[in-house]
């Protein structure tokens, strides 16, 4: 309780996070909001039926927007898919190249680019779900749809678009003006909401004998493990030692401390789940709406529960891992800093050497986080689909919880640390987010 109130003593950190609590309360105002002409009690039946396969994913990542279809039914999504597709074209685009290392001025521009993608794949999206809700209905026949047609779609499409866009706009003030990364909390915030309703979902189906009682302990047993798993791998480091060589300077001596390089086992944190879910998502949900026989065939075999689903899943995690890393940590970079401040790795050549030292070592750790974000986020999701429990309950949603709950106490730790403060957990700082 001494953490909060220091944290509340400070001026600016207290505007911060009164700023995000209430950016997420308009984020969650906005959820409750419908989109005009949508039979609302047939699309809740829909959902009760179809909780279980990808449009029960798509709902918890929008915070039971889609469920509701309100006007932010589309959720952060298409702004994730945005960013993914900006940040590969990077790589392969000189101009964009050059245009991530000119600094600020050229982020802004990277950013700037983000957002037009972010409303083009929302229009996509926007009008495919339209289209699809035209032909679906609820339990017993009823139109989901009240008045189908071209004006419909329009209002859908332009609904979720300014919608989406909102959202956007409102993660990129959190970031800059709040506590955290304003997209992950926004996610993180839909989770948290919904997480009441899959208790008394997952209490219904437990009293209907839909999941057995003996699996109930198993259940907690292993909710309570992945998020210890997630705790230690999510603050683990691998630090490599620096040291650094003594200069005189007139009388004085400066340098020769030894110190150490933190390297997180997991780098990425929580982005390559999120990015493999947003990509697996967008096809399938415009597949989903699609009448047409082969399209339906390969949305059913990327459905969670399919042996295409959880392989495709696999492959994107590891891939995201060792491509964000590649894109945030550049082992060029830190050999040549610690070479012009003097620092090496004892045993090893200042320069090139010590990048080649460092870029085997996050080799291996990204190796590892790979295999850890792989199980979390597989292995409760095989149970979720032989159980029927819900996808709050899975190592996806713990691991977006968790990863950035650590995030957020450790950004509001920085802030006190820099003001001499004891920090925002008593017993100690959080480690591994420096």
């Amino acid at each position: 309780m001494s953490g909060l109130a220091s944290a509340a003593n400070i001026p600016e950190l207290r505007r911060r996070v009164i700023f995000t609590l209430l950016m997420l309360f308009v984020y969650r105002m906005g959820v409750q909001i419908p989109t005009p002409g949508i039979n609302g009690e047939a699309l809740a039946a829909f959902f009760q039926q179809n909780a279980s396969t990808l449009f029960g994913m798509f709902n918890m990542f929008s915070g039971g927007a889609l469920e509701n279809f309100s006007i932010f039914a589309l959720g952060i999504m298409p702004y994730i898919s945005a960013s993914i597709i900006i940040q590969l074209l990077t790589v392969v685009i000189p101009q964009l190249e050059a245009l991530k290392k000119e600094g600020e001025a050229g982020q802004r521009k990277i950013t700037q680019y983000t957002r037009y993608g972010t409303v083009g794949l929302s229009i996509i999206q926007g009008f495919f779900i339209a289209s699809g809700l035209e032909g679906m209905a609820g339990p017993g026949g009823t139109a989901i749809v009240m008045v189908p047609g071209i004006e419909f779609k329009l209002m859908t499409v332009l609904t979720l678009t300014s919608g989406t866009a909102f959202i956007m706009w409102l993660g990129e003030q959190m970031t800059e003006r709040g506590i955290g990364n304003g997209i992950s909390l926004i996610i993180y915030a839909g989770i948290i909401a919904r997480m009441p309703a899959a208790v008394v979902n997952s209490i219904q189906l437990i009293k209907s004998g839909e999941i057995p009682m003996i699996f109930v302990p198993i259940m907690l047993l292993m909710m309570f493990a992945v998020i210890a798993i997630i705790v230690f791998f999510e603050t683990a480091q691998r630090r490599i030692p620096i040291q650094y060589a003594k200069r005189v300077v007139g009388r004085k001596v400066y340098g020769g401390q030894s110190s150490h390089l933190p390297l997180k086992l997991n780098i990425s944190g929580v982005i390559p789940p999120i990015f493999a879910s947003s990509i697996m998502m967008f096809p399938a949900t415009i597949g989903s709406f699609i009448q047409i026989d082969w399209v339906q065939q390969a949305s059913a075999a990327l459905s969670p529960g399919t042996l295409y689903y959880y392989i495709l899943y696999l492959g994107m995690i590891v891939f995201f891992c060792f491509f964000y890393t590649a894109v945030t940590f550049n082992p060029d970079d830190v050999a040549e800093n610690l070479k012009k401040n003097g620092g090496f790795v004892p045993g090893i050549r200042p320069g090139k050497k010590t990048s080649e030292f460092i870029d085997k070592v996050l080799t291996r750790i990204t190796v590892v986080g790979a295999i850890y974000l792989s199980a979390v986020c597989v292995m409760p999701t095989l149970l979720i689909s032989k159980f029927n429990i819900p996808f709050y309950f899975g190592g996806t949603a713990l691991l977006i919880v968790v990863g950035v709950a650590i995030d957020t106490i450790s950004k509001i730790e920085s802030h006190l640390v820099m003001r001499n403060y004891e920090g925002f957990m008593k017993a100690g700082k959080i480690k591994g987010r420096n």
